[in-house]
């Protein structure tokens, strides 16, 4: 063996190592910095701790940038620094001390000669430990070590000797071990002592404004958007950035490339794959192409995938390795997302046939397990629509369709169901997809056909008959066919009592769906009351994500029956409540049936204010609802029709209520509504007998209806079927002011015409009195011009004077008060105040979405809710009308 010994006294440097080979020089050299390096000055800040600490650890994966950064850091300090680059093919502590000992003289730090060299590539002698030791703890100024590529040393008698030294070399040595895996040193004792420096992988992370600084010095300019997209994707990974640079430099679309580019054909999988997957045993190797269809695993999992039982260990080690594992906590693990994208694409090559198994394993594990949202995902991925569907209707899910946060997820992973897929769940899924886009023959016919299948299934099916109730319910609402709402609820009732309670919790939303069906058929019937005690339930049981959409349908419809009922204050905070319920829980797109912006346009058409009412009939109008509530659709013409009519515009009133309610199905308060509409446009032409025989097949039971049939028969001269009809508002009926008010001005011009001036009088200042607190306006104004001349009485005018007409109103002129008095307002969000001060500041749209760290969508849908709740269209005038109420 050539060598120095250990005892040899010679001053010169040993010219081999322990095997009598020259050392390899390019192993003492800091690594050049590439000219498109990018200095990070966050990160060259905690790197000078490193000379306040004995021990510094730069622990980070493959291509992090570990070695550039302290090499750059390295590069700049005053003190001597020993770099060696370590070698697994030279494991033994002979030769791992040969070559640090020659790595401190090539810094210039001298040693003295007794201090010696090992002999002996397998071994040293503890002596020369302790006299480096020594010599090192004597220095004035501390000798910097770094160990590169430490995760090569697996020998741990050499780290055994290594922290010896390094403890008993005192202040005049700083170790910095850049390394893929922790070191075998006893890391514990130097945190516990404050004595250690870390940078991990998590630090060395691009930011996305470093990310751009990168893309910069390849001469590649992106959008922050487009930055931040690619930081996602790599994770901030260093190597991956950088090689998408490089590469992206080269594309005539750089933006375009780094959106669209093909992870599995590109320089950054040849990396991964040389430096992380070829480095790992063919064992391993297989885990990790196997667990990449998987987007977090546990060892028992990634066992069912591979048929191993070993997988715990295995992914221990190769986290601990930083092969691109990340731990998340508990038993889970996940790969890094471009690595598992890449891993993919390599399988795909390899075993174009084993993904689709692997998916498929992985959906029956995960169903096992509990995990509903992963086990339709990797089921639609394995392309097994029958337990994809099976699954999700067994789990009592199929509500989740329609509601919730993951509703337009579930769309769109069974939009890729083809018409081969067969079974009852399949078909009760197609039927939801159908009916929740109104197409309900469709949707009936593959509920028939989910029906047929389970009948002849035999089996215990009672969460599919369950979701079968939950779609008879809602062809029922669609169909405006109560009782078949009311089977449907029975048939529910009893099959509740067989599915277990923890399922029945899990998804509060199929309950709710099912009663809000149940009481919009209700409703459309007429049948108010028994349509409150069912939506009632919803209204007051625990709200969460997955119930916000029967949440607002279900308030908008008690809104909606309070409005008929004349109670506008109760409306309107119903509808308002909501409207709102499904920004609680950050749904920015409309979803429900819209009823509680009806019900508001309807209460503000009662209060005079046209231009609010429009509004929101635009509004909702313009929202994208996939679903056709016979209820919203007819009510909104009706709305639309009286609006129309309060214009003036007659004959565009009487076609829009005309075509308000469809023929084929019956409803008699909306029938009832747009006779009255059409009778009140009669009789704004002048044609009372018309208006009266429209009348005539209008039930005189319901309120609304007796007063304005008495309203029209007034108007020709039949002043006495007046009492008879408006006799059955009597105590039992609880009517709101909305419709006293209409009736006590009809009693009036009886009066009025029977020349009874005291009682005409006093009738209209109890309306008046009725109409001021709800500030009901609208009736006053549809009444006629007999009553113009009471009210600029003394007496009736100051009642008036505020709220109806303006203070400054001319004496016998008519009440003006449309669209004057500010408009009630809802509460505004606390995301929403943010955003309105910002407008108040004259930012732009983009700008605000900057500060507030939000996309301009977001943005965008706050700034819409704002001017709805503040009834403008234009920035300056939200401003304006906030500071009018002190918001701003």
């Amino acid at each position: 063996m050539v060598g120095i010994e250990e005892s040899d006294t010679s001053s010169t440097w040993p010219y081999a190592d322990p095997q009598g080979e020259p050392f390899l020089l390019t192993r003492f050299a800091i690594p050049t910095l590439p000219v498109t390096y990018l200095p990070r000055k966050r990160l060259i800040r905690h790197l000078d701790h490193a000379m306040e600490t004995s021990l510094t650890m730069v622990n980070g994966a493959a291509g992090a940038g570990k070695t550039l950064l302290v090499a750059h850091w390295a590069s700049e300090r005053d003190e001597p620094v020993a770099w060696l680059t370590t070698d697994a093919a030279e494991p033994a502590p002979g030769m791992l001390w040969a070559y640090l000992l020659q790595a401190l003289r090539f810094s210039g730090v001298p040693l003295p000669a007794g201090i010696g060299c090992p002999a002996d590539a397998s071994r040293v002698d503890h002596g020369l430990l302790v006299r480096l030791a020594s010599h090192l703890s004597t220095r004035d100024q501390p000798v910097i070590v770094v160990l590169d590529e430490f995760d090569r040393v697996t020998d741990p008698e050499f780290a055994q000797q290594l922290e010896f030294v390094l403890h008993h070399a005192g202040r005049g040595m700083r170790l910095v071990l850049v390394t893929r895996t922790e070191p075998l040193l006893p890391l514990h004792r130097y945190r516990a002592a404050g004595d250690m420096t870390e940078i991990r992988g998590a630090e060395l992370a691009f930011t996305p404004d470093e990310a751009s600084a990168l893309l910069e010095t390849h001469g590649v300019s992106l959008p922050a958007d487009a930055v931040r997209a690619l930081v996602q994707r790599t994770q901030g990974w260093a190597a991956g950035l950088r090689l998408s640079a490089l590469a992206a430099s080269e594309s005539p679309a750089p933006q375009t490339y780094l959106k669209e580019f093909e992870a599995g054909e590109s320089s950054v999988a040849d990396f991964l794959l040389a430096e992380v997957l070829r480095r790992q045993s063919p064992a391993k190797q297989d885990l990790l192409l196997r667990v990449s269809v998987l987007e977090r695993f546990t060892p028992a999992l990634v066992n069912a995938l591979t048929g191993r039982a070993d997988a715990e260990a295995i992914l221990f080690e190769l986290h601990r390795e930083n092969a691109f594992v990340e731990h998340l906590g508990h038993t889970w693990y996940r790969l890094h997302p471009l690595f598992g994208e890449i891993l993919r694409a390599h399988l795909r090559l390899q075993s174009p046939a084993l993904e689709p198994e692997l998916h498929r394993r992985a959906a029956q594990w995960l169903r096992r397990a509990g995990s509903l949202w992963e086990t339709l995902g990797h089921g639609a991925a394995a392309g097994d629509w029958e337990f994809t569907a099976g699954a999700l209707v067994d789990d009592l899910a199929i509500g989740q369709l329609f509601t919730g946060l993951r509703s337009e997820d579930l769309a769109e992973l069974f939009s890729r169901m083809g018409p081969e897929a067969a079974g009852p769940a399949t078909e009760l899924v197609r039927a939801a997809r159908d009916l929740s886009r109104s197409d309900i023959s469709r949707g009936l016919t593959h509920l028939r056909r989910a029906e047929e299948g389970l009948s002849a299934d035999g089996t215990d099916r009672t969460a599919a008959r369950l979701s079968c109730a939950l779609l008879e319910a809602l062809a029922a609402r669609l169909t405006g066919a109560p009782g078949r709402a009311d089977v449907a609820a029975e048939t529910a009732r009893r099959l509740r009592d067989e599915v277990p309670s923890p399922l029945l919790d899990k998804h509060p939303e199929l309950t709710a769906l099912l009663l809000t069906h149940v009481g919009s058929a209700r409703l459309w019937a007429g049948r108010f009351e028994d349509a409150r005690a069912a939506l009632s339930q919803v209204a007051n049981a625990a709200g969460g994500p997955s119930t916000a959409l029967p949440l607002e349908d279900a308030l908008g419809s008690l809104a909606m029956i309070d409005y008929l009922n004349g109670w506008l204050e109760r409306a309107e905070r119903k509808a308002l409540t909501a409207v709102s319920a499904a920004e609680r829980f950050s749904q920015e797109q409309p979803s429900g049936s819209g009823i509680g912006q009806l019900v508001l346009a309807a209460v503000a058409l009662e209060r005079n204010e046209l231009g609010k009412a429009q509004q929101l009939l635009d509004t909702l109008a313009a929202a994208p609802r996939m679903m056709r509530d016979p209820v919203v659709g007819a009510g909104r013409a009706i709305v639309t029709a009286r609006l129309l009519l309060a214009r003036g515009e007659t004959r565009t009133a009487l076609r829009t209520a005309e075509q308000a309610v469809p023929t084929d199905v019956a409803s008699p308060w909306a029938d009832g509504c747009a006779a009255l509409v059409a009778s009140a446009a009669h009789l704004a032409e002048g044609q009372s007998e018309a208006a009266v025989r429209l009348l005539g097949t209008v039930p005189e039971d319901q309120p609304a209806c007796a007063v304005e049939i008495a309203r029209a028969r007034l108007a020709v001269g039949d002043s006495v079927a007046v009492d008879d009809l408006l006799g059955t508002l009597g105590p039992r009926v609880r009517t709101g002011p909305a419709l006293t008010v209409r009736a006590l001005l009809v009693r009036a011009q009886a009066a009025h015409l029977a020349d009874d001036h005291g009682g005409s009088r006093r009738l209209v200042a109890q309306a008046l009195s009725e109409a001021r607190r709800e500030r009901v306006r609208r009736p006053f104004f549809e009444t006629g011009p007999w009553i113009r001349p009471l009210l600029s009485t003394a007496p009736l005018r100051n009642m008036a004077e505020g709220w109806l007409a303006p203070r400054t109103a001319t004496p016998g002129g008519p009440p003006r008060a449309a669209d004057q008095s500010p408009p009630v307002l809802e509460e505004l969000s606390a995301r929403e105040h943010d955003v309105l001060q910002r407008l108040a500041q004259m930012m732009s749209t983009e700008e605000i979405a900057a500060d507030l760290q939000v996309s301009m969508n977001t943005v965008k849908t706050h700034l819409k809710s704002v001017y709805r709740k503040l009834a403008v269209n234009r920035r300056n005038d939200a401003v304006r009308r906030a500071r009018e109420h002190r918001l701003l």
